[in-house]
């Protein structure tokens, strides 16, 4: 193996050997529509690839969006073993004021001084976009509704959510509570990604609670039985919002919509969105994280290959008709010496269609190799001289 030139095709890449002139033959996407909304963004859920967007980073009143916050850092907490489903939480006068059934806002309609379970806050949160169950579920959570704005906000910035800032569990307005579209697709991400079990309870309906039945204000879900998420909002200052996702033929799409102005328009909104982007883009994911792709010499060490792979997954989003054009080259880096750690970059990853590169990523180290005993250091040093000598 020459390891000052080793490159090694990624064949099940290659998936179409043509002429040169092939490659001019681009996929022709229309422009994509124009929505009567304040902002919004489409994203396949699986790449992050963001395949439309308008204002999508400017800061607006996100309403009841909010709460697909609040519901995360819940479900967070339970999978932490923090808090647990079964465990009963007491409606404060707080909560109760705020969110109940005497605000006049989205309630669950809990009663003062009562109790619900963290699993009915949640169904309530997210299927009935209860302010009541928002600011009881954080309540439990962080003690105060001020002290779980703090945890929303440390959480945005982990997310990467630089446009937003939250002042309640709810989506009330304040001058201070803000987001985006882009903000609020990478939340909606998240919560798909990181918990499927909970994530179904987007797609449910309605919920009865205390003989209460309320439905879900997400009118897509009766619409377009591919949707199954994730929530509305709404306030004057807001308008009319809505994050929704679809999957069909195994591709998720993630849209947003900010500021329409009724109920039926963010619904249509959002519908024209998602038959864009299935209409016209295809997503696929070649290799997953931590899969072994090749094997790199290593100098010096306890070890003489490690295993190389990559630190994410290989997803490439792009119009319909290019997926099969694709080629990728992986090269290593010509000299590797232990010890090497796991994570460690050994190289690189290059998606390209004809001399564009689409996608670059680091090639990395799957295992650890630690450094070799005396011998083995020494005898690769004398190889190492010779080596450079001749080279």
């Amino acid at each position: 193996m020459n390891i000052t030139t080793f490159v090694h095709r990624l064949f099940l890449l290659v998936l179409l050997a043509s002429a040169p002139a092939a490659w001019a033959a681009d996929t022709v996407v229309p422009a994509p529509p124009q929505l009567a909304a304040k902002a919004y963004l489409l994203m396949d859920a699986a790449s992050g690839k963001v395949l439309v967007e308008q204002n999508a980073e400017e800061r607006l009143p996100p309403a009841s969006l909010t709460k697909l916050m609040t519901a995360y850092i819940a479900t967070l907490e339970i999978r932490k073993g923090k808090i647990g489903e079964k465990d009963l939480v007491t409606v404060s006068e707080h909560a109760w004021r705020s969110g109940g059934a005497a605000s006049g806002g989205s309630t669950m309609f809990l009663p003062l001084n009562s109790q619900a379970t963290v699993d009915d806050l949640l169904h309530g949160i997210i299927i009935q976009s209860g302010n009541d169950a928002s600011v009881a579920m954080a309540e439990h959570i962080a003690g105060s509704e001020d002290a779980f704005a703090d945890l929303m906000n440390s959480t945005a910035q982990t997310l990467g959510m630089n446009n937003s800032h939250f002042m309640n569990a709810t989506g009330l307005p304040n001058p201070e509570h803000y987001s985006s579209a882009h903000d609020m697709a990478k939340l909606a991400r998240a919560i798909i990604h990181e918990d499927p079990q909970h994530y179904s309870i987007y797609a449910q309906k309605e919920f009865l609670w205390n003989n209460i039945k309320q439905p879900n204000r997400n009118l897509l879900l009766w619409r377009d039985k591919t949707v199954d998420g994730l929530k509305t909002g709404h306030t004057k200052e807001a308008g009319y919002c809505l994050v929704a996702s679809a999957v069909r033929d195994g591709q998720r799409l993630i849209s947003v919509v900010f500021g329409t102005n009724s109920e039926q328009a963010r619904a249509a909104e959002t519908q024209k969105l998602l038959t864009y982007g299935f209409r016209f883009f295809e997503s696929r994911t070649f290799y997953q994280k931590g899969t072994e792709l090749a094997q790199a010499p290593v100098w010096k060490g306890a070890e003489r290959q490690l295993k190389a792979g990559l630190a994410e997954d290989l997803t490439m989003t792009l119009p319909r008709g290019q997926m099969d054009k694709l080629q990728a080259s992986m090269s290593l880096q010509p000299m590797i010496v232990a010890p090497v750690a796991a994570g460690q970059e050994v190289g690189k990853v290059e998606v390209r269609l004809g001399d564009q590169v689409l996608h670059s990523a680091p090639l990395v180290a799957i295992e650890a190799v630690e450094e070799g005993g005396i011998f083995r250091r020494v005898w690769d040093s004398i190889r190492l001289f010779f080596y450079g000598l001749f080279n």
